[in-house]
Order: C-alpha cells, then sequence, then structure tokens
C-alpha cells in the first residue's frame, strides 16, 4: 500500500470516528433531554377519558417537581433542601395530572390526576370525594361532543359528564351511572411523601383506590399538552385519526 493510500485509509477511519462520536453525541444529548426535561408518552387506555383519548401523544414536563439527576429517580438537591430547585414548583398541586411510575411495578407508568396531598384526609361518598371534608363539586354537563368520538362498543354504557375543579384545576369527569362498584371508601389519610390519585374516568380507573398510595420519589412530571392523537389499524380499537386534538393543554 503506497503512502497516498494509507493517508486515505487514515481519513476513512478518522471521518468514521469523528460521525461515530458525534451521533453518539447526539443520543446522548437525546436521553439526557428525555431523562430530565421532557419526554413523550402515548395513552394506551382510558382511565383518564375524557381528558385523554386512547391514542393520545402527550408531552411530560419532568422539570415540573425539580430536577432529578439523568437516568435516576434521585432528585438533584433533595426534597427538604432549600432552595429545592432551579425550575418551576417543587410538589405536586392537587389537581395536576401526572405520569408516575406505578409503585406495584416500576417498569410500567401510569398517568392520573393527583387528588389528594400529602397530610389530606379523603372519604367517597355516593361517588363524590370529600378532601378533609369539603366535597369536591361537579356539576353534570352535556356530554355530546364526548359521545362522538366515543367507540361505538361503549356508546352502551350510561355515561355521564361532571365538570369538576380539583384544586386550581378545572376538567370533566366521567362517571357510568349503572356502575355500583367502588363507589365508596372510608377516611384515608395520605401519609406523608406521597399523593393519592384517581383517573377522570371514575368508574373504569385503576387508582389509588385499588392499589394504594404514590410515592413522591416515583412521580415522573406533569402531562403539559396532547402533541398527536392517532389510534394505530389493528389493534382492539378501530383507526382513528385526531387532528383536532393536537395541541390541547391538558387542565
Amino acid at each position: 500500500m503506497s503512502g497516498s493510500e494509507k493517508e486515505l485509509a487514515m481519513t476513512k477511519k478518522e471521518k468514521f470516528i469523528k460521525e461515530t462520536k458525534s451521533i453518539s453525541f447526539i443520543i446522548l444529548l437525546v436521553l439526557v433531554f428525555r431523562s430530565t426535561i421532557a419526554e413523550p408518552f402515548r395513552i394506551p387506555s382510558g382511565s383518564m377519558i375524557p381528558t385523554l383519548m386512547i391514542g393520545d401523544f402527550i408531552l411530560v414536563n419532568k422539570l415540573s417537581y425539580g430536577v432529578k439527576i439523568p437516568f435516576t429517580d434521585i432528585n438533584l438537591f433533595g426534597f427538604d433542601s432549600s432552595p429545592k430547585y432551579f425550575f418551576g414548583k417543587s410538589d405536586p398541586e392537587r389537581g395536576d395530572v401526572i405520569v408516575f411510575k406505578y409503585p406495584r411495578d416500576k417498569s410500567i407508568n401510569y398517568i392520573k390526576r393527583v387528588v389528594g396531598l400529602p397530610g389530606d384526609i379523603l372519604e367517597m361518598r355516593d361517588k363524590v370525594i370529600y378532601v378533609n371534608g369539603n366535597p369536591i363539586n361537579a356539576q353534570e354537563i352535556s356530554g355530546k361532543d364526548y359521545m362522538d368520538d366515543m367507540d361505538d362498543k361503549f356508546k352502551v354504557y350510561n355515561f355521564r359528564f361532571y365538570k369538576a375543579k380539583t384544586g386550581e384545576a378545572e376538567h370533566t369527569i366521567q362517571l357510568d351511572a349503572d356502575a355500583f362498584y367502588q363507589t365508596n371508601f372510608s377516611k384515608k389519610t395520605v401519609p406523608p411523601g406521597h399523593y393519592f390519585v384517581m383517573g377522570d374516568n371514575r368508574d373504569y380507573s385503576s387508582d389509588s383506590r385499588f392499589w394504594g398510595f404514590v410515592p413522591r420519589e416515583v412521580i415522573k412530571g406533569k402531562a403539559l399538552f396532547v402533541w398527536f392523537s392517532m389510534i394505530f389499524p389493528g389493534g382492539e380499537h378501530p383507526f382513528k385519526f385526531r387532528p383536532w386534538r393536537i395541541g390541547t393543554p391538558i387542565n
């Protein structure tokens, strides 16, 4: 091999190494961004209907409740340090829609609405939630728009829709007037460092009523908005593309 051929071979090798390093750096940046700043998620179930629909793709702000060390659940400054965080508020508020690791299987992500904060006393009577003795009032509204977007197989249910205010969040909840299971629970006190969460599709949600409280350290972030919405063909549900949901804020 001549000198010029060796130089050309070295040049190609150096170029390959340089490009590999650049690609690796970009991949690392993307992973760090997803781990610490924002992460997309897809909604696979109907537990948050009508706020979130099956097939919604959402963006979650992972700085809402503080900065974590990349690829860990460890808060950079600890939950009790002051100042706690560089960005945003320190703790979830009542009414926030949060993504968290399912406490019983941390490989699974759940999304629910915060109903109870640490120290709150909660009770459910006749499908009405009481927080520290005060009911979360809900006013029945027309559900036509929600029913029009619903799969036909669900339209046989006797759904009712209510405008509610949980904390500062105004949102809509869905109840099945014919469902009588899990309509009540006795008083529960939320322990320190934990949260009580529920789905907006109250009668069809696996949440704190069934498996308990959510520890602060497994909360990944606050849901911001819907950036895409589509049910792909071939699954349990029929194909559906919802361009009108793109950009919808999550209240």
